[in-house]
């Protein structure tokens, strides 16, 4: 998954790759001070829109690449700020679609899948092995 930040004005968004089990230990702790939350119940925050989790998750990366950057200063609006599945996500989710979705539900649920994929951001340099849904339990 990758969070993406394309702030108005820019050209070209900024995509970080987002796996919360590579997070280090201190990134976590932060997160979850930040936040008041553990860190599973972040992670699906995250998944679910809370804002606040969102940009805690925005500041721990632009923290990575400018070490200076404040909390307070992370602003952004909601369209500037989303998360993408990865392409190996995306055919995981249509893997687990096309086993356990209603028959009535299957076609429209994979024809949608397909169409994402397609147009998914290509994750196959990553080279991270199998897909594994972002949620740490």
């Amino acid at each position: 998954m990758y969070l993406v930040y394309k702030p108005e004005g820019n050209d070209e968004p900024h995509r970080w790759q987002y796996d919360p089990r590579k997070l280090m230990s201190a990134e976590r702790e932060a997160l979850e001070k930040r936040t008041g939350r553990d860190f599973s119940d972040f992670t699906q925050a995250v998944l679910k829109g809370n804002s606040q989790c969102r940009r805690a998750l925005l500041h721990m990366f632009l923290k990575r690449d400018h070490p200076g950057v404040r909390y307070e200063d992370v602003d952004f609006a909601w369209d500037e700020l989303s998360l993408e599945q990865t392409r190996s996500e995306l055919q995981l989710i249509r893997e687990q679609a096309a086993e356990h979705a209603s028959p009535d539900q299957r076609e429209a649920m994979l024809a949608g899948l397909d169409k994402a994929i397609a147009e998914a951001f290509d994750d196959s340099a990553d080279g991270e092995g199998k897909a594994q849904l972002p949620i740490v339990g």
